[in-house]
Order: C-alpha cells, then sequence, then structure tokens
C-alpha cells in the first residue's frame, strides 16, 4: 500500500509541483471524473424519489422534502417556511395548493387555517435516500428469478464459448491440413457479418429446434464466435511446437495435449475471451428479446426493459434496477482486469 501510495504521489519537483506535474494530475483528474461522473450520477438517482428526479435543473445528492406530523391530520403534511409576509420565518404545513395559493396550518395551531401565496412558501428539504426504489423490486418483481436466468446464461453460454472456441483454435493453429488458411479466412471473414443479417435464420433454426422460450436457445447460438476463435489462435501459434511433440513422443494423446498443455498455456488469452463473453452475455438484450417471451425466463435486461411503457416510465425502479445490473459485472471485471491488458497485448505477438 505504501509504494502504491508513493507512486500515486510521486513529483517532477522535488519542493514544489513541476508544470508537468500539474498537467499531469489534471489530466488524471479530468480522466477519472469523465469515467466515473456518469457511474456516480446513476447511483444517486437511483436514491432519488419520482418527484426529485422530475426536478429542472437537477441537483447532485438525492433531496427528499421534510414533512410534519400535525394532530388533526391522518397523514403528515408538507413542511414549508414562509419567505414573506406576517408569517416570515415560520415553519408551516401545507394542506392543499391550487390557483397560486396554498392552504397552510402552524403545528401550533392545526384548527386555523391560513390562505396565502404559493409563491411565498419555500420547500424544507434535507438529503434524504429513497431505500424503498430498491426494496420495492423485491416486492414487485421476481427480481431473484430474473438474476438467477441472467447468471446461469452467463455461466453456461461463456463456459460453453470457451470450450468449442479453444477447440477450434487450437485445430487452426497447431495442425497442418488443406484449406487451413481457407477456413480461417472464412472464420474471419463473418466479422464483417452484422448479427441482424442472421437473426431471422438462426430463429427458423432455434424454433425448430425446440428451443423456442427456453434458456438454451439463449445459450447455443452463441456457443462459437469468430472473435474468440481468432483470438485464441493468435496465441496459441506462440506456443512452441517442440513441447507438443515432445508430449506427442511420451504417447500423449491429442485430447490430453490440449488439456494439460495448450490450456494452461493459454490461460491469459482465455481470461480475456471469458471477461468480454461474460460481458456480451450479461448485457445481451436483442437476441434474449426474440427468443424468450414468458416472463418467468426474462433476463435483468429485458426486465428492465419492462420498467419503460409507452406512455410513461418507472424511472426509480429503472436506475435501481439498473444499479443492481451493473454490480456483477463489475465485481468480475474488477477482480480479472488485469488480465486484459497482459492476454491482449500478447495474442499478437510472436
Amino acid at each position: 500500500m505504501s509504494r502504491l501510495w508513493s507512486f500515486l504521489t510521486a513529483t517532477r519537483g522535488r519542493d514544489r509541483l513541476h508544470w508537468t506535474d500539474w498537467v499531469s494530475y489534471g489530466y488524471l483528474i479530468f480522466g477519472v471524473l469523465l469515467m466515473f461522473g456518469p457511474v456516480v450520477w446513476l447511483v444517486l438517482s437511483s436514491f432519488k424519489s419520482p418527484n426529485e428526479l422530475d426536478r429542472f435543473p437537477p441537483r447532485f445528492l438525492p433531496y427528499a422534502q421534510e414533512t410534519l406530523e400535525i394532530e388533526g391530520f391522518d397523514s403528515p403534511l408538507l413542511a414549508f417556511i414562509v419567505t414573506e409576509g406576517e408569517l416570515t420565518g415560520e415553519v408551516v404545513g401545507q394542506t392543499r395548493r391550487a390557483a397560486g395559493r396554498a392552504e397552510v396550518v402552524l403545528p401550533a395551531d392545526p384548527e386555523t387555517r391560513i390562505r396565502i401565496p404559493a409563491d411565498t412558501l419555500a420547500p424544507i428539504e434535507d438529503v434524504a435516500f429513497a431505500t424503498e426504489n430498491y426494496t420495492s423490486l423485491f416486492e414487485r418483481f421476481n427480481f431473484l428469478q430474473f438474476f438467477w436466468n441472467s447468471t446461469f446464461i452467463t455461466v453456461m453460454a461463456t463456459a460453453l464459448m470457451l470450450l468449442v472456441n479453444s477447440m477450434a483454435a487450437f485445430v487452426l493453429s497447431k495442425y497442418e491440413f488443406r484449406g487451413r488458411t481457407a477456413v480461417l479466412l472464412l472464420v474471419i471473414g463473418t466479422l464483417m457479418i452484422p448479427q441482424t443479417v442472421v437473426l431471422v435464420p438462426l430463429f427458423l433454426i432455434v424454433t425448430e429446434m425446440g428451443m423456442f422460450n427456453s434458456l438454451w436457445g439463449v445459450i447455443i447460438p452463441g456457443a462459437a464466435t469468430p472473435t474468440g476463435v481468432f483470438l485464441l489462435r493468435q496465441y496459441m501459434i506462440t506456443i512452441p511446437d517442440e513441447i507438443l511433440d515432445a508430449a506427442r513422443m511420451d504417447k500423449a494423446s491429442e485430447w490430453k495435449i490440449f488439456w494439460r498443455i495448450i490450456v494452461p498455456l493459454s490461460a491469459p488469452a482465455i481470461a480475456v475471451l471469458a471477461i468480454l463473453a461474460i460481458m456480451w452475455r450479461w448485457n445481451d438484450f436483442l437476441w434474449p428479446l426474440i427468443v424468450l417471451t414468458r416472463t418467468e425466463n426474462f433476463t435483468l435486461q429485458l426486465a428492465l426493459n419492462s420498467f419503460q411503457g409507452e406512455l410513461q416510465t418507472d424511472w426509480p425502479s429503472l436506475l435501481a434496477m439498473t444499479v443492481l445490473t451493473l454490480l456483477p459485472i463489475a465485481c468480475v471485471f474488477m477482480f480479472l482486469q488485469k488480465y486484459i491488458a497482459t492476454g491482449i497485448a500478447s495474442t499478437g505477438g510472436k
């Protein structure tokens, strides 16, 4: 920890900051704000009430208007402070408001109704976190079922993708056969085909195989990706062929060579592909939207879409569920991001 702090606080100037230090720290601070500013705004907005979300101009922190418990009223009254007139500085509770006039009562005299101009009232507000935005998700929606569907699809699709792509990459990188270059060019060429072009035939195939409205209908079509095959193939090329030849001389089967030599040595590239696959499958929306129509099979992304209707949007619930949806993928990226730089940097090396 001390080394990290020394690195972060290192300066070029000894007694005072050099101009390059100011530029460097300014650039880094700007980058941090640019990357994490929207995320912080999202998290804070998820704790705002509907009225606070509709406020313009918006405020950074979540505020809520205080209320007063006054005798004779069944529900709490909104608290205001009078800014003009005879009651200037008095805290009152508003009973009704119409046509620019407000009816208020004093906490000490709840029987007397006072009518004053509405523009003379300033709301009494304080920072308050609307935690009911999160608790209501578990009461109104089957959030755990949606979470399980997303987790199951992500885990199974990622495992299947790593298995199929790694075997295909092993063949294209370590086996000499006629047409290998043509197969590799065909795999790379599929990268130029947009996903929307194959949606209809892919839907017909999934329907004929009886996987419509099934989680496997989302998992199976993504079992092999040209990006994964190319990424792993470029890394496996760097593995010396002499290691494989020595294993064959020791009577090792091709399957054993793959599991005992290729997979362990390709761990950095496989980790990179795993991170990318997890992000792809977790955030996938279009294909699950086409295949899944039953609510009990919805993923978190489809559940998010249900908060938006034709006439109105449930912004508090939508923002709260967005935060919960981002947490798992953010944790995975946080703990495994170190493999991205090392893996990608070495996939093109020889």
